[in-house]
């Protein structure tokens, strides 16, 4: 049997330019075009860092355990419902899950919703941004939340940690990112699943081909979210 190739050779800017990389131009000029747009909405979520409340940062990681295989402005919408009645904070598991319209796998979302906000708000012991303030390095902070939050895996805490603001230096590799990658010779294969080892190297692609075009990590992402959605959207 072959051996899938996933990860192509080291990406460099040469190797860009001379055309290993479809699409690559038309990227480059949508960076162009969407740039502006894409710097507002990364300001946006420093603010959330900068200024948020306890509440907000714990919407914010209900918000990424809820939109695995779901759609985002869907479950931007139930967490919003949810914030401003003050379910979210106040109401049972069983008016949580009814309000994760949109969502999948509701049962265990609700639970682990449920639990993080007992760990991160009821009892006042452990409050996330001062946890995370304590982490120098963005990996670390990402394993910390993959380690301490059921529902919470490598993409989910990428998003929670670009969200926030804490950091735009890591890859949220959903569907439509991995998908884009593919097609611009990033990697090879479009992978059926991400375990941890291999999310860690779709990431470091990524990387190397952010540093080759010169667009920052964080702003990648959000253009090759735009690209396939339409939409510069968290």
């Amino acid at each position: 049997m072959t051996k899938r190739q996933y990860y192509p050779g080291a990406i460099t800017m040469r190797s860009v330019l001379t055309g290993n990389y479809r699409h690559t131009e038309e990227i480059i000029v949508l960076y162009q075009e969407k740039r502006r747009e894409i710097c507002l909405r990364l300001e946006e979520f420093k603010g959330v860092w900068d200024k948020g409340t306890r509440e907000e940062l714990f919407a914010e990681l209900v918000y990424c355990i809820i939109t695995p295989m779901a759609r985002g402005n869907m479950c931007c919408i139930a967490v919003d419902t949810m914030v401003r009645t003050r379910v979210l904070f106040t109401g049972t598991r069983d008016q949580i899950k009814a309000r994760l319209i949109g969502a999948r796998f509701i049962h265990k979302k609700s639970a682990y919703i449920v639990e993080a906000r007992e760990k991160f708000l009821r009892d006042g012991s452990v409050c996330l941004k001062s946890i995370l303030s304590t982490i120098d390095d963005d990996q670390e902070a990402r394993e910390w939340l993959v380690n301490n939050v059921k529902g919470i895996g490598y993409k989910e805490a990428s998003h929670f940690l670009r969200n926030t603001g804490f950091t735009h230096d890591l890859a949220i590799l959903d569907r439509h990112i991995v998908r884009n990658l593919h097609s611009l010779g990033v990697i090879g294969e479009t992978p059926d699943s991400l375990s941890k080892k291999r999310y860690l190297d779709i990431e470091r692609r990524m990387r190397e081909f952010s540093h080759a075009v010169q667009i920052p990590m964080g702003h990648l992402d959000l253009l090759l979210w735009y690209k396939e959605t339409g939409e510069i959207l968290k």
